[in-house]
C-alpha cells in the first residue's frame, strides 16, 4: 500500500470569492492603493478626462457630472479591492462606463414606459354642438313617414345596400329608392327649419 504524503500547509492567503490573493510583498503597494488621499489625488488629476468619457456616452452635462461623482463614491467605498495604486484610474474609468450604461438603460426603459399621447379630444363646445345636431336629427327623423324613416335608418345607419333594405322590409327595390329620396328631401327641409 503506497504511503501518501500529507499536503503542505499554505502560509500565503488564498483567493476568496473571485478577489485575487495579495502577493507577498504587496502590502506596501496595497496600502498606497487604498488610501483616500491617493484616490482623491487621482480623481482631481483626471476629473476632466472622466467627465469627457461620460460625455461620449451620455448627452447632458448634469448626467455626466452625476456619473463621475457616483464613480468616485463607488470606487472610494470599494478601495480595498484596488491592490495596485496604478490601477485606481482604470477602476474609475470602468465605473464611469458602467454607470453611463446604466443611466442609458434607465432612460430607454423610461421612454418605453411613457404613456402614449392622448388623441385630440373635442372641446366641450363642440360636444354640445354635436349633441344639439343629433337631437335635431332625431326629432326630424321622428317627423318622417314610417316607411321613409325605416328606409333611411336601414340604408344609412345600418349601412345596408338598397337590395338588402328591400329584402328586409319586403318591398321592391324601386320603392326603397322612392322612400329614400322623399325621406332625404323631407329630412333636409326639417333640418333647415331648425337651424
Amino acid at each position: 500500500m503506497p504511503v501518501i504524503a500529507p499536503m503542505p500547509i499554505r502560509t500565503r492567503p488564498t483567493a476568496v470569492s473571485g478577489i485575487p490573493a495579495p502577493r507577498e510583498g504587496a502590502d506596501d503597494a496595497m496600502a498606497a492603493g487604498t488610501t483616500v488621499d491617493h484616490l482623491t489625488e487621482t480623481y482631481r488629476a483626471h476629473y476632466r478626462s472622466l467627465l469627457g468619457l461620460a460625455a461620449l456616452l451620455l448627452d447632458d452635462t448634469a448626467s455626466c457630472e452625476d456619473v463621475v461623482q457616483e464613480a468616485f463614491i463607488r470606487v472610494h467605498s470599494a478601495r480595498n479591492r484596488v491592490r495596485d495604486p496604478e490601477k485606481t484610474l482604470a477602476y474609475l474609468r470602468q465605473t464611469v462606463v458602467n454607470l453611463s450604461r446604466s443611466a442609458l438603460r434607465r432612460r430607454i426603459l423610461g421612454l418605453k414606459l411613457l404613456s402614449k399621447p392622448m388623441p385630440d379630444m373635442a372641446s366641450a363646445e363642440e360636444g354640445a354642438y354635436d349633441q344639439l345636431e343629433r337631437d335635431a336629427l332625431i326629432k326630424a327623423m321622428r317627423g318622417l313617414q314610417r316607411r321613409q324613416r325605416e328606409v333611411l335608418v336601414l340604408r344609412y345607419f345600418a349601412d345596408m345596400t338598397e337590395a338588402q333594405v328591400a329584402e328586409t322590409l319586403g318591398i321592391s327595390l324601386g320603392s326603397v329608392k322612392a322612400y329614400g329620396s322623399r325621406g332625404i328631401a323631407a329630412l333636409r327641409i326639417a333640418m333647415e327649419a331648425t337651424s
